[in-house]
């Protein structure tokens, strides 16, 4: 029987890939090969002729090798984004959030610093917590070889998040509105936190962002320490 691996690791010989992504394509490629030319034996095609329609299935070899270097690239970009960026990011919102919630539920008012239609409400204890917490998701990031932008973008994900969904409640509420016939409350309530948005936007925005660039100024400083030193 035809040794399918041997094959198919000539015919990609040029795939330019890390030696177990190359390892895991040729096995991949070669059972598939190996399936389809069993298939067709058993429907009475000579070993031959089943080796040869296997083999066209693939078409150009060049070809193939560009798709699989292609996917392979948007594969790890995608896994590098989910490291560096989502991970440290949803860490981050969900220990802020957490965290405000526990102070919420033990009876903690916010303070008010301005008064009437300009009325500035603060959980003060809540944002001198998050540059520790912008801090701990830039951290994750510059650990998973996040790049400074990429650290703050984890450091400030959770006043990102808070913004788009605050901004969905207006077509969620016109598509829900239009749906049952009545008003409900979606657009009033977005209009109420963007309204307040300096003490649940700004405020904690600025505080997350500090503690993401004392976290990555601290991180640079170390690895440009260990490289001297290495020198």
């Amino acid at each position: 029987m035809r040794d399918w691996e041997a094959l198919v690791k000539q015919r990609l010989a040029g795939l330019a890939l890390e030696p177990e992504e190359t390892t895991e394509v040729i096995v991949e490629v070669a059972a598939h090969l190996e399936d389809t030319c069993e298939e067709m034996l058993r429907h009475g095609v000579t070993e031959e002729e089943a080796v040869r329609r296997a083999l066209s299935q693939v078409g150009d070899w060049k070809v193939l090798q560009r798709k699989i270097r292609k996917a392979k690239r948007r594969g790890q970009v995608m896994e590098k984004r989910v490291r560096q960026l989502w991970i440290p990011g949803f860490l981050t919102l969900i220990l802020s959030m957490f965290f405000l919630m526990v102070l919420q539920k033990s009876g903690l008012q916010p303070r008010i610093v301005m008064s009437g239609s300009n009325t500035v409400l603060l959980y003060v204890p809540w944002l001198l917590s998050l540059p520790f917490f912008g801090a701990l998701g830039a951290y994750v990031s510059s650990r998973a070889g996040g790049s400074r932008g990429t650290a703050l973008l984890a450091s400030v994900f959770p006043m990102l998040a808070l913004s788009t969904a605050y901004l969905l409640m207006f077509p969620i509420g016109l598509a829900v509105e239009g749906i049952i016939g009545r008003q409900v409350d979606f657009s009033a309530v977005a209009t109420a936190l963007l309204r307040d948005g300096v003490g649940w936007l700004l405020v904690p925005g600025a505080a997350l962002i500090v503690g993401g660039l004392l976290a990555h100024a601290l991180l640079s400083t170390r690895s440009s320490s260990r490289s001297t030193a290495i020198g």
